[in-house]
Order: structure tokens, then sequence, then C-alpha cells
């Protein structure tokens, strides 16, 4: 007997990602922070957006394009350690009350989004602030180079 194959359907909205995505971004520069797109953290995940702030506080910003996309995906916790505050971005079209309440909330579209829901600040210890100030800078700076 065959054994049992599991298949995970994963609806692919990369128009309503880029736009959500470019949307968060400018709305994190227009705040003071410099962001930067897929940033590969120290756990192997990835995150959508990294943002460093004048202070050098840390946010991140797990962008989800739908329902779909936030339901197949649990390892939104897994940012935390590695931010001083966590953001959910999503289209202004996601359905309101799906997502949790302990993140923050950033509603945004290609051309800029709002905060909703302010995220809770717990700070980064200082060593690893400074580890991942540090590496964020480098790859702003090999982008560039890239470029």
């Amino acid at each position: 007997m065959p054994a049992a194959v599991h298949l995970e359907l994963v609806f692919s909205r990369p128009e309503t990602t880029l736009g959500v995505t470019r949307g968060a971004a400018r709305l994190l520069a227009d705040m003071g922070y410099a962001p930067l797109l897929e940033v590969c953290l120290p756990n192997g995940r990835r995150a959508d957006v990294m943002a460093v702030g004048r202070k050098g506080d840390i946010v991140i910003c797990e962008v989800k394009s739908g329902l779909d996309d936030f339901r197949v995906d649990r390892k939104w916790p897994e940012y935390a350690p590695f931010c001083d505050a966590f953001y959910f971005a999503v289209a202004p079209e996601f359905p309101e009350g799906v997502l949790p309440d302990e993140p923050g909330l950033i509603v945004a579209d290609s051309f800029g989004g709002a905060v909703v829901r302010d995220a809770p600040v717990l700070p980064l210890a200082p060593a690893r602030r400074k580890a991942l100030t540090l590496a964020f800078a480098r790859l702003g700076a090999m982008r560039i180079m890239r470029e």
C-alpha cells in the first residue's frame, strides 16, 4: 500500500506581495527608518522588510498577500528575537480580525501605507542589536556594490 502524500496548496499573489512590500518600505522610510527588503536572519528565516531607525531600533515587517498566505505560514513568531518591533503588512482588502493582536499592523499598497496598530516594543539585547546592525549595514553596502 503506497504511503499517504500530503500537499499544501499555496496561492501566490506576486502583484499584491510586491505592492504591500513597497508600500510598507515607503511608510517605514517616511517614519525615519532605513528599510531593506528580503533580509536573511541568523535563524535562517527571511524578513520581507527589515528597517533600522535613527536611534538604532530595528523593525521587521512580514508581508501577507492574502488570507491563504497567512494561514499556511506559521513562522512569524521566529522573527521576534531579531527586532525591537514586529509588524504584519497587508493589503487594504485583507480581512479584518484574522491576524493575531500581538504584532503591529500596517495596511499598505504600492504607494504607501499606514500603521493601523502599533507594535509592542521589546528591546533587543545590546550584543544582538550590534551584531544585527553590523550585518544590516554590510548587506546594504554589498547590495549597492552589485548594482
